[in-house]
């Protein structure tokens, strides 16, 4: 599953194995401080080995696999946008990953401008003079091109390690 060389993503949904055999006691949920303690010294290791502008690309890549294989197994509206935001929304809410908002969209262009509120990775963390949320722009992105067809980038504009108080994020199709 994980020790043959490849240069192309061969995740799966199924890789995530069955959640509630796996864990009949504890169940499906884990402390944020765990997810923060995986995600935050994969990315510490992954700026030391090869640099910061490489560990963001791949944190990029990494959320875009997730955010396909998110939508393409957990979101089942397609084709009315209003529809699809709002499953997406209450999907997100319920999984505890955030507070998904649409501030602006134009249907035409497909372009957005997206909030996520008490974000996964970052809210509650000191105020740095960086946006931090490299995975959430690829995890939108991924989102989007699972639901457009069309590939999409997304960039963090706002984030709360920049003193506001939502991640904000200019998604649009490349």
């Amino acid at each position: 599953m994980f020790k043959e060389e490849r240069s192309e993503s061969t995740f799966h949904w199924g890789m995530l194995g069955d959640l509630e055999a796996g864990r009949p006691n504890l169940g499906r949920s884990t402390d944020l401080a765990v997810y923060r303690l995986m995600q935050f010294t994969l990315r510490d290791v992954l700026i030391a080995e090869h640099g910061v502008d490489e560990a963001n690309r791949l944190f990029v890549k990494a959320g875009e696999v997730a955010g396909r294989h998110f939508c393409r197994n957990l979101i089942k509206a397609r084709g009315d946008l209003a529809a699809f935001v709002a499953e997406l929304q209450k999907t997100l809410k319920d999984l505890g990953v955030g507070i998904l908002r649409i501030e602006s969209a134009d249907a035409a262009t497909l372009e957005f401008t997206v909030s996520v509120g008490e974000d996964l990775d970052c809210s509650g963390l000191p105020q740095t003079d960086e946006v931090i949320c490299a995975y959430d722009e690829g995890f939108l992105a991924g989102v989007l091109e699972e639901y457009s067809g069309k590939p999409f980038t997304a960039r963090e504009t706002d984030c709360w390690c920049t003193g506001d108080r939502t991640c904000r994020f200019l998604a649009k199709p490349r």
